[in-house]
């Protein structure tokens, strides 16, 4: 009778030449599986950004359900890794860790009235993820992004081309969808930008906006102005105000902003250097002093945010966005973090 063990199937079927690393280098974490979360996740996944996901919240059942759900379809998804714990330990060597956990925002509620509330939450989550992550970059996608981006750069001690936040990066895909409306052409025809806030004091940049080179404003110069009897100043309204009409709705947002991170990550894992319009560090650009992160076309490399375009802003979309940032750095100077 022989003494050796008897072989598993696996030892049947497989025979080892090396053990699989924990990671092919592409892991991102995604803390928060609501409905932004998901949104995220789904678009990460089915794009075949990341080979790798991991997800993180605090209530278990949920998220071991959300995992489950994605698992079951992996044989779709190029054979994605999916993972989910509650522990911050399964973040560890994660390239790009995604927030989206917070309050979410209520019907008729302003992104600044949340501000404390998911101050607070940052302050447990960021620190967790540096730990187990330490070269890692973060994506902040929770309301309000601009001064949350802030509250992690601040308490995460990452350098700043490696803390942005997702910006207006939807706010200007909104912007185009609407003028290719407006247009009857396609929006990936349009180019333009929303820059500053992602919110109410958003700046929408009409000086640049164009198709195939040719500037708007140089066709119509009364394009958003005082005088604008085709009236595309309400463009810039119903950006601002079509998160609220998603919210009043259908309760949250989440598809459009799912897309917006997969489209960010993807320019940062293929180093792409690509323009996306993300919250990043903004101090001393555009005569803005205040120091704060807001929204600009920015350079996404391999290693973040590498560059940021010097925009030729008319003075009254420098003022704009000049006030932008005071109004940010107001509501910043009241935060305890």
């Amino acid at each position: 009778m022989s003494d050796e063990a008897p072989q598993s199937t696996v030892q049947k079927l497989l025979k080892v030449v090396v053990p699989p690393p924990e990671s092919a280098g592409s892991k991102i974490t995604i803390v928060g599986v609501g409905q932004v979360g998901m949104a995220c996740a789904f678009s990460i996944l089915t794009q075949n950004v990341s080979s790798h996901v991991c997800l993180i919240d605090c209530v278990e059942d949920k998220l071991k359900g959300e995992m489950m759900d994605l698992q079951h379809g992996s044989v779709f998804m190029k054979n994605a890794k999916i993972e989910a714990s509650t522990d911050y330990a399964i973040s560890a060597g994660s390239k790009i860790c995604i927030v989206t956990a917070g309050a979410r925002q209520r019907e008729g509620e302003s992104r600044l009235d949340l501000v404390q509330r998911n101050t607070d939450i940052m302050k447990f989550i960021i620190p967790q993820l540096v730990k187990h992550s330490p070269d890692t970059m973060l994506l902040i996608v929770s309301n309000p992004v601009d001064i949350l981006t802030y509250v992690a750069w601040k308490l995460s001690g990452l350098p700043k081309n490696r803390v942005f936040g997702s910006g207006t990066n939807l706010d200007s895909s909104r912007f185009r969808f609407l003028i290719s409306q407006k247009l009857g052409i396609a929006p990936s025809c349009v180019h333009g930008f929303v820059i500053g806030e992602h919110g109410d004091s958003s700046v929408p940049v009409w000086s640049e906006v164009n198709v195939s080179g040719i500037r708007l404003c140089e066709l119509n110069p009364n394009l958003a102005g005082c005088s604008d009897p085709e009236n595309w100043a309400k463009i810039h309204q119903d950006v601002v105000e079509s998160a609220y009409e998603v919210i009043k709705l259908k309760g949250y947002t989440s598809w459009a902003i799912g897309l917006s991170v997969s489209n960010i990550c993807n320019a940062i894992f293929r180093n792409t250097q690509s323009i996306k319009v993300v919250s990043t560090h903004i101090q001393g650009i555009h005569g803005v002093t205040e120091d704060v992160f807001l929204s600009l076309p920015a350079v996404l490399a391999g290693n973040g945010v590498s560059q940021v375009v010097l925009q030729d802003l008319t003075d009254v979309e420098k003022g704009k966005l000049k006030k932008s940032a005071e109004l940010i750095q107001e509501v910043q100077n009241g935060l305890q973090y």
